[in-house]
């Protein structure tokens, strides 16, 4: 297959940051789909309503002239948010969801949930309004190894949750595991997942070539060979619940190779692509529409949309680096060549 025509899709968990950087990554986004779900973890947070919405206009006024991009906005909780904003938001044309990160899971994400039963009756009125509750699901503590946080994270927090709230709209966001993947598919209608394309393409492997690789760090991390494999097979299957998320997270080349080595990887550039390298990879195109720009309108419940893409396979390559307010950034798969590109938008 050298050639596929699909729907125009969504991105169903980027992150955007804000200005001076906004300004240098929304255009990318925009250029490849037509809606996201944005993620809320800025410096302070998007908690509420009205920081959600200041936000969106800080997007839409940041989106190069000839975009029709629409940000999917989002609320993030943490112990002490309000059941008026869950009301709010579900009634809001411009707010989808809100985010649970567990305090100290990832970026920027100090002020979040300490402890979930805090954010009960939340999770209640969201199951009452049947406003999606998305997880970055990865328990933390010194004690809980890197790549046992998503495992254990199903154990000790999403079990329950899935038992006191049997009817919460639920995304596993960006997973990572072959439990992850069965821990989804047995739960039914009511929980989805998203897959970023490095997760597809590449294994744990990929941080520690000939030394330390920060442009492949992330969180959660990669996993092992056979985990990568279970995703591929998920998102390349007909289920409905697995869907295209591409965790998409800027950060300046300075703080990606510093001591911190900030976790993130930039795929905004050419996520589409990226995709289809995956399912090449997996020998079956058959249900990338499905996962590219069905699944995810069809579990959020907007329509699906009008315009289509075309990816030609010809190869081209990724730049070294990208723009990034005054500094740069790393793309995914810099240097590398693709096989797979865009090659008209309507």
């Amino acid at each position: 297959m050298n050639r596929l025509t699909i729907i125009k899709p969504d991105d169903w968990h980027l992150h955007l940051r804000d200005s001076p950087y906004l300004e240098s990554v929304v255009g990318d986004s925009a250029r490849q789909f037509a809606r996201a779900i944005v993620m809320p973890n800025l410096s302070p947070p998007v908690k509420t309503c009205k920081d959600a919405l200041a936000y969106r206009k800080r997007i839409l006024s940041a989106l190069p002239s000839d975009h029709q991009f629409q940000p999917l906005m989002t609320l993030y909780l943490t112990d002490n948010s309000d059941i008026e904003d869950i009301k709010n938001a579900s009634r809001s044309d411009y707010i989808f969801a809100a985010k649970l990160y567990p305090a100290g899971a990832t970026t920027n994400s100090d002020a979040a949930v300490t402890d979930i039963k805090h954010i009960y009756p939340i999770l209640d009125a969201m199951q009452e309004y049947q406003l999606p509750l998305l997880v970055h699901g990865e328990a933390t503590g010194d004690g809980v190894d890197i790549f046992d946080r998503e495992n254990r994270f199903i154990d000790t927090s999403l079990n329950a949750m899935r038992i006191d709230f049997p009817e919460l709209p639920i995304v596993f966001e960006h997973i990572t595991t072959r439990e992850a993947v069965d821990y989804v598919v047995a739960q039914g209608s009511k929980m989805a997942a998203t897959i970023t394309p490095h997760h597809l393409l590449i294994n744990r492997n990929a941080m520690f070539s000939n030394g330390f690789r920060p442009h492949h760090y992330c969180l959660p991390v990669a996993k092992r060979e056979s985990h990568r494999l279970a995703l591929l097979k998920a998102a390349s299957s007909d289920s409905n619940q697995f869907f295209a998320g591409t965790d998409s997270a800027p950060h300046s080349r300075q703080a990606k190779e510093s001591a911190c080595g900030c976790a993130g990887i930039y795929s905004a550039y050419c996520a589409i692509e990226l995709y289809a390298e995956a399912f090449d990879l997996a020998g079956d195109f058959s249900n990338f529409e499905a996962f590219m720009s069905l699944n995810g309108p069809a579990f959020y419940r907007l329509p699906v949309n009008n315009s289509k893409i075309v990816l030609q396979k010809s190869s081209w390559t990724v730049p070294e680096t990208l723009p990034f307010g005054q500094q740069s950034l790393v793309p995914f798969k810099a240097g590398q060549k693709l096989q797979w590109k865009v090659t008209s938008n309507d």
